[in-house]
């Protein structure tokens, strides 16, 4: 018998692109296909991590020290949740992964980029050794203009440590994420997220049914756009 084949997709981008709401309705889509969902997210996942994203958003700190709070949290999250839901099968959901720390600390605050490609590979390798580096099979990549998800953060939320940084800074975590992007553009779908969020959503469903089309043709309605009424964007 084959072992569990489990997935593993991320959802990235700025704050305010509204990714919460369509990674709720991917989780649907997959449940309704008899796909068990492990919905999580980074910093956080675990009670450790969840800890560490408390002080990483309330305590002001260098890049460095911002970059090894995540990954330190990144190890804990792979170990007791994604590598354990990914081997008995599961569909791993989470909202944020490395993809952030490289767009936030390299992008946004400047940081070098050769060190935290050193700490993921020290933190995302299998333990065996010479492990391959985990990385999403799939990653969406929710891109706006930083003005654009900055008057949706202020009509949605008060904001946390790094929301509260200037318009610069998030056009830096933007240009971040294209830069990731570019680099592995098998990995990468831009998501169009200034979009009405119907059509942001069929942007998410074409993207996960092109990768796993065997799953597009299940059967199920929480694919549908009409499934995300009532949430926000």
């Amino acid at each position: 018998m084959s072992p569990p084949t489990g997935l593993f997709l991320s959802f990235e981008g700025i704050d305010g692109a509204g990714k919460s709401s369509h990674l709720d309705a991917l989780a649907a889509w997959w449940r309704a296909r008899g796909r068990s969902v492990c919905l999580t997210r980074e910093p956080g996942g675990t009670a450790l991590a969840e800890a560490l994203r408390a002080l990483f958003l309330g305590q002001e700190m260098d890049a460095l020290t911002e970059a090894l709070l995540v990954f330190a949290g990144r190890r804990d999250h792979l170990r007791a949740v994604i590598r354990p839901a990914l081997a008995r099968g599961e569909v791993v959901l989470c909202d944020r992964f490395t993809d952030a720390t490289f767009a936030y600390q390299g992008g946004g605050r400047g940081f070098d980029t050769a060190v935290l490609a050193q700490l993921e590979r020290w933190v995302q390798a299998a333990d065996d050794a010479g492990g391959a580096l985990l990385q999403p099979a799939l990653t969406l990549w929710f891109d706006l203009p930083a003005a654009v998800a900055a008057e949706r953060r202020a009509a949605a939320r008060a904001a946390d440590r790094l929301e509260r940084e200037d318009l610069a800074f998030f056009d830096r975590v933007r240009s971040g994420y294209a830069t990731r992007a570019a680099a592995d553009p098998q990995r990468f779908v831009r998501i169009a997220a200034e979009q009405p969020r119907e059509a942001v959503w069929a942007q998410v469903e074409q993207a996960v049914a092109a990768r796993w089309p065997a799953a597009s043709a299940l059967p199920g309605s929480a694919g549908q756009p009409g499934g995300l009424a009532g949430q926000g964007a």
